[in-house]
């Protein structure tokens, strides 16, 4: 089986286990709609005083700073803690349990003191990129790039860590480091894989729901154009919100193989060709 091929197989099982409990895409629409609050609550408060005005006439101060901070570090708190709860529940259905959305949030909120502080963490590393991003010119966008790609490779198991092993933050980063030495040729295919289907099918949908309203609207329907793109519009938010869940669904189950987890919604041949894992001890 090729990697694409075996990408492909892990997608389809993964929606296996979505079929099998629908509820999952819910904490990635909460989480998104949570994002959307605290986005808000920063930048209209700030809108109404003249606080951003202000900003733009007197240049960077210290408030702006402590803003920025704490606003990276709840918008990281609220994704990783919603990713924390839809771990947790796949985790229940990969080991054979039928969880509800209370047993992930419960999963995520038992563990929440790791997930502030792996959310302090990822925060500093998100703003140090930003950065860069920002201030280093054409380099600093190249190296916030290829440090961007190292930070999600090194922590793409953190989650699941916090969520099992009860375990800090800083050991947690270190401990997804040393599992992805098992499984990190054929994990960067699988998530990469996830991430291009649905990257595709949500530009697929988007350029011909947009084209198509263009059209009817060119031809004097107008409500039926505008209504044409709405509808392309929420797809791709679906689809996003899919791919998202799927995700996590994916972490989990690296994590669990990784650890020599046995999984009953996982075929273990089609893992065993991907993953290929040296040692299967958990917590070694």
């Amino acid at each position: 089986m090729g990697r694409f091929a075996r990408s492909w197989a892990l997608v389809k099982l993964c929606w296996r286990v979505l079929q099998q409990d629908k509820e999952l895409v819910v904490f990635p629409i909460v989480s998104t709609i949570a994002v959307l609050i605290v986005t808000a609550s920063f930048v209209v408060p700030g809108f109404f005083t003249g606080f951003w005005q202000g900003i733009g006439e007197n240049g960077t101060n210290v408030g702006l700073w402590v803003l920025i901070v704490l606003f990276y570090l709840v918008e990281y708190l609220v994704i990783i803690f919603f990713n924390a709860a839809l771990v947790s529940a796949a985790i229940i259905r990969l080991e054979g349990g039928d969880p509800t959305l209370g047993d992930g949030l419960r999963g995520a909120w038992s563990h929440s003191g790791a997930i502030l502080g792996y959310a302090a963490i990822a925060a500093t590393v998100g703003l140090i990129l930003q950065l860069l991003r920002e201030r280093a010119g054409f380099a600093g966008v190249i190296i916030a790039a290829l440090g961007g790609m190292a930070w999600n490779i090194i922590t793409f198991l953190v989650v699941p860590v916090l969520v099992v092993e009860d375990v800090g933050p800083i050991t947690a980063i270190k401990r997804s480091a040393a599992l992805l030495e098992k499984t990190w040729g054929e994990q960067i295919i699988g998530s990469a894989g996830i991430g291009l289907v649905f990257g595709l099918l949500g530009l697929a949908v988007g350029v011909v729901g947009v084209a198509l309203g263009v059209l009817i609207m060119s031809a004097g329907i107008v409500a039926l154009g505008i209504a044409v793109i709405a509808v392309a519009v929420i797809a791709i938010m679906v689809i996003s919100l899919l791919g998202a869940t799927l995700h996590g669904i994916y972490s989990a189950a690296v994590y669990e193989y990784a650890v020599g987890g046995e999984t009953g919604a996982f075929d273990r041949e089609t893992l065993a060709a991907a993953f290929q894992p040296r040692r299967s001890r958990r917590g070694s």
